[in-house]
């Protein structure tokens, strides 16, 4: 169904992922983006020297946020039908790629979720991190009438005649939460899809301040206050999703 379909990988200092992980998802997926988020590891030479990527480059580091946007820009500007998303750290199987846009047939987002079924050999979650996964995701689903089980798994894939809906400004780790609200205002066709929950052995950091999960969480409720205000403010709109209390 779906003619031209991209893949692309936002990525930041990903060096030593990056061999690796490329070739696996290009066993799956003909076009390849990866833009880099102003790397200062080696990974734009690394890049540079592999076939048949394409690459978007920024000169500074601008965040996973704008990483993703840059990502949307390019399917759409270059007349894509679908895009997937997935990281770059090992924590997504490629070989799911294809299984995603399959699920795509009919629907607007398909977000892989890695609370929504067991998988053998599934990793435990780092507990903070499920921790605020969960509230936010269970506010998510209070806030907007969704039926999320998991708000900020990275591997995703879009129908990109939709994504010229969205008005996207977040630069941050939180742009998750951003999309969220306004898929659901505009009334986008929302799934989820059962993938592994993959943790691998090493530290990852979200940058700074935002190590500590204390303020990660009031980062993210931050945002997505500021983009429910945003919704509600937005002049001659009227929100089309329900508020607490009125689901049906």
């Amino acid at each position: 169904m779906f003619r031209r379909v991209l893949t692309a990988l936002p990525v930041y200092n990903e060096a030593r992922h990056i061999p690796t992980v490329l070739a696996e998802v290009q066993r799956y997926s003909q076009d390849v983006l990866v833009v880099d988020d102003g790397s200062s590891d080696g990974t734009g030479e690394l890049l540079r020297k592999l076939p048949g990527i394409l690459v978007e480059t920024h000169l500074k580091n601008r965040g996973y946020g704008a990483a993703l946007r840059t990502a949307f820009d390019y399917a759409r500007h270059h007349a894509y039908d679908a895009i997937v998303t997935i990281d770059c750290d090992g924590q997504h199987e490629p070989r799911r790629i294809p299984l995603l846009v399959g699920a795509l047939d009919g629907w607007d987002i398909v977000s892989g979720s890695r609370y929504m079924a067991e998988f053998p050999g599934d990793s435990e979650a780092p507990p903070e991190r499920k921790r605020i996964n969960q509230q936010l995701t269970n506010e998510l689903n209070r806030r907007l009438c969704l039926n999320l089980t998991d708000a900020f798994c990275g591997f995703k894939a879009y129908r990109v005649s939709e994504l010229g809906r969205l008005h996207l400004t977040e630069n941050g780790y939180a742009m998750p939460l951003e999309l969220w609200v306004q898929a659901a205002h505009q009334g986008l066709r929302i799934r989820e899809f059962p993938v592994p929950r993959i943790y691998l052995d090493e530290k990852r950091s979200f940058g700074g301040v935002l190590d500590k999960a204390s303020v990660r969480s009031q980062y993210y409720h931050l945002v997505l206050d500021r983009s429910m205000a945003a919704i509600e403010r937005e002049p001659g709109r009227l929100w089309s999703g329900t508020l607490c209390g009125e689901c049906p």
